[in-house]
């Protein structure tokens, strides 16, 4: 996919590309850390039809949504062959325990076996995640483990 990179001075800026329908679908990023949500007319790509404002953490449960089952589905499958290791994620929520402190905060691996492979954060994906990582409120944390472990993840991340 092209995907087009707009700045727009002194407001952010624009990315977005063409699906297959013809509409151009995209995502203003403000300076203050806002988003939006656009999506052209049919007519005509260069009219937003639709504007949908999201804050930091429902772009983060969005990009979630879009980005992380295929993550999940790639380490499955890389992980499917080995007896008793499952791959789930777990998401951060706003103002939990865990929003706002780091990784090595959890002693996650420590208390459960299990091990965080990666964060996805916004339609970013964070690969195997420092000690130091801090974690924001919607962020997807990947864990491979045990179904024991996975549990016990359960338990502390709130999910």
């Amino acid at each position: 996919m092209n995907v087009e990179v707009t700045p727009l001075p002194g407001i952010g800026t624009r990315q977005d590309f063409m699906i297959r329908a013809g509409r151009r679908i995209g995502v203003i990023t403000y300076r203050d850390g806002k988003f939006e949500l656009i999506v052209s007319s049919k007519e005509d790509p260069d009219d937003c039809s639709a504007s949908i404002p999201l804050t930091p953490a429902e772009a983060g449960t969005l990009a979630g949504l879009l980005g992380s089952p295929q993550l999940v589905a790639h380490l499955e499958e890389q992980h499917r062959e080995v007896a008793g290791i499952s791959t789930r994620q777990f998401p951060i929520v706003p103002g939990s325990t865990f929003d706002g402190r780091t990784l090595g905060a959890t002693e996650l691996r420590t208390r459960t076996g299990a091990s965080i492979v990666a964060v996805v954060r916004a339609g970013s994906v964070h690969p195997s995640p420092r000690p130091d990582f801090t974690f924001d409120g919607g962020d997807l944390v990947v864990v491979v483990g045990t179904a024991d472990g996975l549990a016990r993840t359960a338990d502390i991340l709130g999910g």
